[in-house]
């Protein structure tokens, strides 16, 4: 079992939740999508196309880094995590968060959220999520991995760069 907790980051219609239920299964450790964190009325603004402000997202975060925090020894979360302040944010819960980011063309992403018919993210934020995107940052814990890939070609890459 790994010593840390993992965030599969990434823009909606990356492949943050299949990844990361495909990597907690490889880890066995436990697996929370962040959406599920997301209190009714955001998930309602989101739904009718209005992107959420830091106000929104801050007691999500709160929630997302407070599992994290509990899973300290492991556990996958996959959470958008777009801007530093916010991965910072899930830091100061849990500061040993490693992230996964996947990333990918905005043309890719946004055939894969328009092939997502009933999902509360529309197609039409896809470029603002593009445009709010962070990478990370030298001093971040992580890896970034291409989504062109097969999720169990990044789910081993990832899972041995946690092993080594």
């Amino acid at each position: 079992m790994p010593s840390t907790p993992v965030v599969v980051m990434g823009v909606s219609g990356s492949g943050k939740s299949t990844v990361g239920a495909a990597l907690a299964d490889r880890l066995g450790v436990p697996f929370a999508d962040a959406d599920t964190f997301h209190p009714h009325t955001s998930i309602e603004k989101m739904a009718a196309g209005t992107p959420l402000t830091d106000a929104d997202r801050s007691p999500w975060l709160d929630a997302v880094g407070q599992w994290l925090a509990r899973h300290d020894h492991g556990g996958v979360m996959s959470c958008s995590a777009l801007a530093r302040r916010y991965r910072d944010q899930l830091r100061s819960h849990c500061p040993t968060i490693e992230f996964l980011h996947l990333t990918g063309s905005p043309e890719l992403i946004a055939r894969r959220q328009a092939g997502r018919p009933g999902h509360f993210m529309p197609s039409s934020l896809v470029r603002s999520q593009f445009d709010a995107l962070e990478p990370l940052g030298a001093d971040e814990r992580g890896m970034a991995m291409d989504v062109g890939q097969s999720v169990a070609t990044i789910v081993g890459t990832f899972a041995r760069s946690l092993n080594a």
